[in-house]
């Protein structure tokens, strides 16, 4: 339990944290500051990501110490007030990032952007304990089924909801290079109409 990094992370305690995956490290319902022990199965030095959940509702992403972005009510839901809701609960996929909230309510990030993906208000209409994501086994395949990700969330109700994140839609990449190669001989046909002799 030899202690290799700490640094304040929050105003007030910390409700919730999530290492990127494969780290196995992580404390709950600190003061004010975030410690960090090494774990026998990995050492601190390959933590990626760490996302940490505050009471002073922000939801942060670290990189080691350092602050990488964060997420806070009144601008990521512009129209809601600062402090109605208060992130309570997070987890991440290295991809996703999972939230679960005080009111209920439960969303997916994508990690590196903090984009919303997916929102569910007040899923369970009561404190959302704990979230994880369905793992990529052979099991967690079955359930994902077509969708992208599958999150569980926890809450005070005794409930326990699947959230599926449906598969996004993306161009194919030799689609995307042929429009554009379409867009390069079609602005060049259009500049020889419009000004004969360009070429």
């Amino acid at each position: 339990m030899k202690k290799t990094l700490e640094f304040k992370a929050h105003d007030g305690e910390i409700e919730d944290i999530a290492l990127g995956p494969d780290n196995k490290v992580g404390v709950r319902w600190l003061p004010r500051s975030l410690a960090l022990h090494e774990s026998s199965l990995r050492p601190l030095c390959c933590v990626q990501q760490v996302v940490t959940a505050g009471r002073d509702f922000q939801c942060c992403v670290w990189q080691q110490d350092q602050l990488v972005t964060g997420l806070r009510w009144h601008e990521n839901l512009p129209g809601i007030p600062d402090k109605a809701y208060r992130y309570q609960a997070c987890r991440d996929s290295g991809t996703f990032l999972g939230l679960g909230t005080v009111t209920g309510s439960v969303a997916i990030h994508i990690a590196f952007s903090l984009q919303r993906l997916y929102y569910v208000k007040e899923a369970h209409g009561i404190v959302v304990t704990d979230v994880a994501f369905v793992p990529e086994s052979r099991p967690g395949r079955e359930l994902l089924g077509s969708h992208e990700a599958a999150l569980l969330s926890v809450a005070v109700d005794s409930r326990c909801k699947l959230h599926l994140l449906p598969t996004r839609r993306s161009l194919p990449v030799w689609l995307l290079l042929l429009l554009c190669a379409g867009l390069i001989v079609g602005t060049i046909l259009l500049l020889q109409h419009a000004f004969p002799g360009f070429l």
